[in-house]
């Protein structure tokens, strides 16, 4: 691991972020003291595929039909 003080790692941001995508892990010190890691994101969330439900679940034809009560509530009858 490669350490900068905050002030190095401002001016050579770039080229921390270049060396963290490549893997290496970079602390920032305040000083001589470590305050933070910068290390690259990693999703720990698979990807989403869709269509799991597909074929396992069935809409009604009439599904988004508004029956009577909804076409009064919502005034449709004129």
């Amino acid at each position: 691991m490669v350490q900068y003080t905050i002030h190095k790692a401002k001016t050579h941001l770039s080229k921390i972020l270049e060396s963290v995508v490549q893997g290496e892990e970079v602390i920032i010190a305040k000083g001589n003291n470590p305050i933070a890691v910068i290390k690259k994101y990693e999703p720990t969330r698979k990807q989403r595929k869709g269509e799991q439900w597909k074929g396992k679940v069935k809409l009604s034809d009439d599904f988004d039909d508004f029956g009577p009560e909804l076409q009064d509530m919502f005034d449709m009858n004129k």
